[in-house]
């Protein structure tokens, strides 16, 4: 699978037939490296969403009322139905579910969440993505917590964890996530959009490396191959 890091929270993954997005926050993200109707032109094929702020909700409809599906806790799924959306599947904390690219689990993350409108989004999460064999967590916006232990039971390749503080754990905290979580390789996210979220990765990179942990910055517009 090919993964590819736009700035922010927003990943762009193709899996075999299908695209998806996470936290497609494209317009007004100025680390986007690509622009909204060169994504539409991808013809994504679902869009998942951690929680309803804006800077993760994003385009979701711009997506959705093309076809794609909108996956996340069932308060999103229900706001994006009603807002235009085609295709949604609702979910929950804990909850797993098989679809034709892999399977998706939704963990706890300690944040609060809102759509742009003030509408309530649903408890915020994290994802753990199972695709082609491999273990993908997202944790979407989140401070540090005890039940990572939990996530880092299922056996984590690949963790997207964010360092921006103000509104999310700082670049200490998220290493000292990585005992917890164990993944084999880890991405820092949530950082530098703003300047409210100014990090700087390198130390997240070093506080990881002096704990045994492997991490890989990715500028936008970086992709992986996992």
């Amino acid at each position: 699978m090919r993964i590819e890091y736009l700035g922010h929270s927003c990943l762009y993954i193709e899996t075999g037939d299908f695209r998806l997005l996470i936290d497609p926050f494209v317009q007004g993200n100025p680390l986007c490296p690509v622009s909204l109707e060169e994504l539409k032109g991808r013809n994504i094929t679902h869009v998942l969403v951690t929680h309803a702020h804006g800077d993760h909700w994003g385009n979701t409809l711009d997506f959705a009322r093309e076809g794609a599906q909108v996956i996340g806790i069932v308060e999103i799924t229900s706001y994006a139905a009603h807002h235009g959306a085609r295709s949604t599947h609702g979910m929950n904390i804990g909850g797993s579910h098989p679809f034709d690219w892999g399977t998706l689990q939704l963990t706890p993350a300690w944040h609060s969440s809102s759509f742009p409108d003030g509408t309530y989004g649903g408890f915020p999460t994290g994802m753990v993505l199972t695709l082609e064999g491999k273990k993908i967590y997202h944790a979407g916006d989140t401070c540090r917590f005890r039940e990572m232990e939990w996530i880092g039971d299922l056996g984590l390749d690949l963790a997207f964890l964010p360092i921006g503080d103000n509104f999310t754990m700082n670049a200490d905290e998220a290493a000292k996530c990585l005992p917890m979580l164990r993944p084999r390789l880890t991405v820092p996210m949530h950082y530098n959009t703003f300047p409210v979220v100014n990090a700087d990765p390198a130390r997240f990179e070093t506080e990881a490396e002096m704990l045994g942990f492997q991490v890989q910055i990715m500028s936008p517009g970086a992709t992986l191959e996992l």
